[in-house]
């Protein structure tokens, strides 16, 4: 289908966009990489009257080290994630899961920040960025504030977010050197959401797991951060009955909608199957 009529703006800075949209209300979305948006509009689902495009900005682009955090503009593409050499040295899960999103093409127009800002359960970096205990740099009519990625989901498409509001950045620490982290999508076609997938990032001292982080990605109406199962794999040697521990306490909080991808129950099991799988390999990884 064809969207409907919509007048488009394209500012230079942040404070435009900001300004802009402060002025034309609810009747304005953002545009990032479009690949969330457009397929809405073309099937009339999403009608707004004003596309601000935030492309013109060129300092919401970029990858920087600064101090113990990684700090990534929310207008860099999936592909530039890939691609990145700051990431492969301190933080390389976040290209591992951008590899695991929807297919090339998309990846080389798909932001960053339109994947952890738009509130798609389905997206993969929002539990990854819960996983990493991110932080996101908003800017709006009120001025700028951090949010934790933590507390920026509320539901389903709903975040912390207020109109007028722009994510421009988004501050990941950088995880001990040596630690394990993996990425697992269980997914029905190349492009395709995920069924269940899961985020799993550790540290390993002399044989114990000293610290644990896990994710959860379309289990739920938001994605979640598992933190009660991770606390049960710290101390512990990963072995299988910690790690049986720490999948049924995964299990226990999600809450998947049954549809095409399966039915609920079945979803839970796979996010089962991917915290085991994804916890496995990444003690493999982890040099401890």
């Amino acid at each position: 289908m064809i969207p409907g009529t919509f007048d488009y703006h394209r500012p230079a800075t942040v404070e435009d966009a900001v300004a802009l949209l402060t002025k034309l209300g609810e009747d304005a979305n953002i545009l990032a990489g479009g690949h969330s948006l457009i397929p809405l509009m073309k099937t009339r689902l999403a009608s707004p009257e004003h596309l601000v495009d935030l492309s013109g900005i060129g300092n919401l682009k970029g990858i920087t080290v600064n101090g113990d955090e990684i700090v990534i503009g929310a207008m860099t593409t999936q592909f530039e994630l890939i691609t990145s050499d700051e990431l492969a040295r301190n933080i390389p899960i976040i290209a591992e899961t951008s590899r695991l999103i929807a297919d090339p093409q998309i990846r080389y127009k798909g932001t960053f920040g339109g994947n952890v800002a738009n509130g798609d359960p389905g997206n993969d970096m929002p539990a990854l960025m819960m996983c990493l205990g991110a932080t996101y740099s908003i800017s709006g009519p009120n001025g700028s504030r951090d949010v934790a990625a933590r507390e920026f989901y509320h539901g389903a498409y709903y975040t912390a977010l207020e109109h007028g509001d722009i994510v421009t950045a988004v501050r990941i620490p950088i995880p001990a050197a040596g630690h394990g982290y993996a990425y697992e999508k269980l997914k029905r076609k190349v492009g395709d959401y995920a069924t269940a997938a899961a985020a799993v990032v550790i540290t390993m001292v002399g044989g114990k797991c000293t610290s644990a982080s896990i994710g959860l990605t379309n289990v739920s109406e938001t994605p979640l951060w598992a933190s009660d199962a991770a606390s049960l794999l710290v101390g512990t040697s990963l072995d299988k009955a910690s790690v049986d521990a720490a999948v049924f306490a995964a299990e226990a909080i999600t809450n998947p909608a049954s549809d095409m991808r399966g039915p609920a129950e079945y979803r839970t099991k796979m996010a089962g199957v991917m915290v085991r799988r994804a916890t496995e390999r990444a003690q493999s990884r982890a040099k401890g």
